[in-house]
């Protein structure tokens, strides 16, 4: 599964982080004046924490909200989305929560995305202190891997979440099996396109099924051919080609390999032709291969 810090998490929670609260901490969400929006902190946490030790994470956030209590005052809400089992994650959270205390005087409500793969790993507080004296943080955490055994009750859950827990699970379980990941992967992105959701959430969350759920590039061709039939057969043309495949670059290798496979050596024009080839034209051929009896009838009448 890919680990880069700036995935897709970060996206996602700041476009539907009132439907993260809801689905990974409802009690925290219930208490949220929602009416009143939220307000992103990403650079004000960058200052925060700009000397600190980082970990491997897939994402952290600072978000300000009201309190639904009649107060009208601020909290302060730190999420840490963490990729894998650290023995500092709980030093770094108390860390985190006393600069933002620091710096703001406020409250603050810490908690924590755990993504990794060890069962039994799931900190929830921090603290040091000795002869009477004792600082800790006690923070809420949800494990990933927790909701396994769940799938058939978040396919029926409409929150993005369950989508994002769902394509998580489906990576953790088809590490070693490709074929089983492509799908997974595809099973995902058809029920975007089934479950009623806006052009915009489809895209989002389809961002966030193709980045878990890396496949191999021909698997990935056979995919990008089972959405755009999807696509056409529900008249939904969402996402783009680009989006897709990125770019054509690696596309044209593909497709080369699969017409030396079944016709031989290619002559050279061929050659320069799928190099100058866009991602649709290269799909088109690439669908063709199977069926075509020759090169002429995998190239047709383009271009």
């Amino acid at each position: 599964m890919p680990d880069a810090y700036d995935s897709p998490w970060k996206d996602i929670l700041d476009g539907y982080f009132p439907d993260f609260m809801a689905f990974f901490f409802p009690q925290a969400a219930s208490e949220v004046d929602w009416s009143r929006g939220f307000v992103p902190l990403d650079k004000e946490l960058a200052q925060v924490v700009q000397d600190a030790e980082l970990g491997r994470r897939y994402a952290d956030k600072l978000l300000k909200v009201r309190r639904l209590d009649g107060t009208d005052a601020w909290v302060l809400v730190h999420i840490e989305v963490q990729g894998e089992p650290e023995t500092g994650f709980p030093r770094r959270m108390f860390t985190y929560a006393y600069r933002i205390y620091d710096r703001y005087g406020c409250d603050l409500a810490s908690f924590a995305v755990l993504a990794d793969t060890k069962a039994n790993w799931q900190p929830r507080q921090f603290q040091i202190g000795c002869w009477g004296t004792r600082l800790a943080l006690e923070f809420p955490s949800v494990k990933l891997l927790a909701y396994a055994g769940r799938e058939t009750e978040l396919m029926a859950d409409l929150n993005p979440f369950a989508t994002v827990v769902l394509a998580h699970l489906a990576a953790l379980a088809t590490r070693a099996d490709a074929n089983a990941r492509y799908h997974r992967k595809l099973a995902l992105t058809r029920r975007l396109y089934e479950r009623g959701l806006s052009k915009q959430q489809i895209i989002d969350l389809y961002r966030f099924i193709d980045w878990v759920l890396k496949l191999p590039e021909p698997l990935e061709l056979k995919y990008t051919d089972a959405i755009f039939q999807i696509e056409e057969r529900l008249k939904m043309p969402y996402v783009s080609f680009v989006e897709r495949r990125g770019e054509a670059r690696g596309a044209s290798m593909i497709v080369r390999g699969q017409l030396e496979e079944r016709f031989g050596p290619l002559p050279q024009s061929v050659v320069r032709r799928l190099e100058q080839a866009d991602a649709e034209r290269l799909l088109t051929w690439g669908r063709r291969v199977l069926d075509a009896a020759s090169l002429e009838e995998v190239f047709g009448d383009d271009g």
